[in-house]
Formats: C-alpha cells, sequence, structure tokens
C-alpha cells in the first residue's frame, strides 16, 4: 500500500505516543547517522563557526524526511569544505510512532471493514516531534565555508514541513568580510 501524504501527519495532536513496547512492529529508524563529517575536531572546538537550522513552527517532522535533509545537506558541504573541514550533526530523533487505520478498497469494502470499530491502527512509521525555535541540524565550519554551510541548510529547509530559519549561533565576528 502506498504511503500516506506527510500533510497527514504534520500537526502535532494529543499526547506523544513513543512507548515501542506496547506496540508491535515499529518500523525502523530511517535516519543512518547522526553526526558527519570531523567529529573529533567539532568536540575539540577548532571549528569557528557554527550555523544552525531552526523550526519555526511546532511540527511532526517524519523520519524520511530528516533523513532526506540529512543527505542533501551532508553532500552540500562536503563538496566544498572536503571531508574533515565540517561538522554535521542532526539534533532531532525521531521517536514518535505514527499509526494509521487502514480501510478496505473495492468491491464489497463495506461488507469487509469495520469502519471505527477499535481503531487503534497499524505502525506506519516514525516521526520527530519539534518545537517552535528548537534546532534541527546544526553544522559546524571555517568562516571560509561559511557560505556553503548556509546553502546546505538551505537545501535541508526544503525537506521540511514547516519554515526555518538559519542562524550563526557561534563565530559570527569572523564573518565580517564574507557576509
Amino acid at each position: 500500500m502506498a504511503r500516506k501524504p506527510a500533510v497527514m501527519y504534520r500537526q502535532i495532536k494529543g499526547q506523544a505516543f513513543t512507548r515501542r513496547k506496547y506496540t508491535g512492529g515499529v518500523p525502523n529508524n530511517r535516519i543512518l547517522r547522526y553526526h558527519m563529517g570531523n567529529r573529533k575536531r567539532a568536540e575539540a572546538g577548532e571549528f569557528k563557526v557554527t550555523i544552525e537550522l531552526k523550526a519555526d513552527n511546532p511540527c511532526q517532522i517524519r523520519d524520511s524526511a530528516l533523513e532526506a535533509a540529512r543527505q542533501v545537506a551532508n553532500a552540500t558541504i562536503r563538496t566544498t569544505a572536503g571531508v574533515d573541514g565540517y561538522a554535521l550533526r542532526m539534533h532531532t530523533y525521531p521517536h514518535q510512532i505514527l499509526r494509521e487505520n487502514k480501510q478496505a478498497t473495492g468491491a464489497g469494502a463495506d461488507r469487509v471493514s469495520q469502519g471505527m470499530r477499535l481503531s487503534f491502527g497499524k505502525n506506519v512509521g516514525t516521526a520527530a516531534r519539534v518545537q517552535r525555535g528548537q534546532t534541527v541540524i546544526s553544522i559546524k565550519t571555517e568562516p571560509e565555508n561559511y557560505l556553503a554551510a548556509k546553502d546546505a541548510l538551505r537545501k535541508a529547509n526544503c525537506k521540511f514541513p514547516t519554515p526555518c530559519t538559519t542562524s550563526v549561533s557561534k563565530g559570527s565576528e569572523h564573518l565580517k568580510g564574507l557576509v
């Protein structure tokens, strides 16, 4: 069966449903890595500039959208900064379990389908609940790679269901001649 459009799961409704222990068959997380680039230099504080992508509205972001944003941001910054010239980090983890009450379609579906009776739903995926102003992705890099990092976050922003803001959280004094 085809995947439902993400607009169905975008809004935050009700309490969080995160207990995988009580629901069987939760799909695996699609995000492969949460840290890319040179993590040792980032932890040592050697990068001078930190750029963050923050959500403007509260929403749920599916794990497939997070993985797509990670891939495009990583590929964009890696071409300019090289393998060791940046550190990209995903800050959100998809804890929220998405459920769907599947309905029978076709001839005779009205006799087979049970409607809303016991409509708990089957697990179809996971999503991350993001609040307003929460950091989704951050990139640490050198000042000469600032424009490439900003472009990488702009491309990652296109994958999310909410508008996002890019801001420099550390090292804006090093960017005087570049901006």
